[in-house]
């Protein structure tokens, strides 16, 4: 089996697993209002490349860890995703229509219930953190240390300050410096608990969690530039979106500044730096991970 078609069985079989147990990850025995409910899982369920969970796992494995066991925390990441995506959406922030090929949360459940679902999914995904510990006997030691990271990087000095400097930027971003800031923050962020969770659960060194955190920045970054040359030049069926949303919501993005070709040359560059730093760390077993990246350097949707 060649390189590319092993990496896109992998992401298959870990997609399946993911979406399996994120259909059974609300306890049907809760008391939960019906239009919540159904609120919550559209948006869970809505499809996706489910990359950050696929990341926690790869970086277990890295560490010759169980997968299994990093299954609530892998749900967990996607679960913060989802809740950003969906407030993303929302008229006061992008006002999209469309995510992932199907109507956004607030245009089917309505403003507020997009609002309460994405609340909803935001605190159950600490709810499937500590799962780990209740199912598998994680260490509460590491669950301790996957909150935490969590706790930081999704919030105001992460992911939700990076999408309030996106809203604050709309008024003007000056220089690559400040987009820079946005894109670490909004997206790397996330992307850098996913693999420092996976790390956590599978026992890394100092060393090799240093190595998944600039693995993550640098990947991060190279993932959100991108989805900035998607935006551009990429095909709107595959996409599930409308191409040309930041252009026409006047966003400043990586190729105005310097191009799609300059771009896409940072995006290697990125990625590259990214895999060194994985290489330089000694793991066990880094060959999933490298080739993730790569799959994500040639990424057309």
């Amino acid at each position: 089996m060649s390189t590319d078609a092993s990496i896109r069985h992998y992401l298959e079989q870990k997609t399946a697993l993911i979406e399996a147990e994120l259909a059974a990850s609300l306890p049907e025995i809760w008391n939960i209002p019906d239009s919540l409910r159904e609120s919550m899982m559209y948006s869970l369920l809505a499809g996706g490349k489910r990359l950050r969970p696929v990341l926690v796992l790869a970086a277990v494995e890295a560490l010759r860890g169980s997968t299994e066991e990093a299954i609530p925390v892998a749900l967990a990441v996607e679960m913060i995703h989802t809740y950003s995506l969906i407030h993303d959406d929302l008229p006061a922030m992008d006002n999209d229509d469309y995510r992932r090929g199907k109507l956004t949360n607030h245009k089917v459940y309505g403003e507020a219930m997009a609002i309460l679902a994405g609340d909803g999914l935001l605190t159950h995904a600490f709810y499937s953190i500590v799962q780990a510990y209740r199912a598998y006997d994680v260490p509460a030691e590491k669950i301790v240390e996957i909150v935490e990271d969590l706790s930081k990087l999704a919030g105001a000095p992460g992911m939700v300050g990076g999408q309030a400097a996106d809203m604050l930027g709309e008024q003007g971003i000056t220089g690559l410096e400040q987009l820079e800031y946005i894109h670490l923050h909004k997206t790397s962020d996330l992307i850098v608990f996913a693999l420092k969770a996976g790390g956590h659960l599978g026992g890394a060194t100092p060393k090799q969690l240093q190595a998944l955190e600039k693995f993550g920045q640098h990947v991060g970054l190279a993932f959100q530039i991108q989805d900035d040359i998607l935006d551009l030049i990429g095909d709107e069926e595959k996409l599930g979106k409308p191409v040309k949303s930041d252009e026409k919501q006047q966003k400043v993005t990586y190729p105005y500044f310097v191009g799609i070709d300059a771009s896409k040359e940072k995006v290697s560059q990125l990625t590259d730096q990214g895999k060194q730093a994985l290489i330089d760390a000694d793991f066990p077993y880094v060959e999933r991970l490298l080739q993730l990246a790569d799959y994500l350097l040639q990424r057309d949707h």
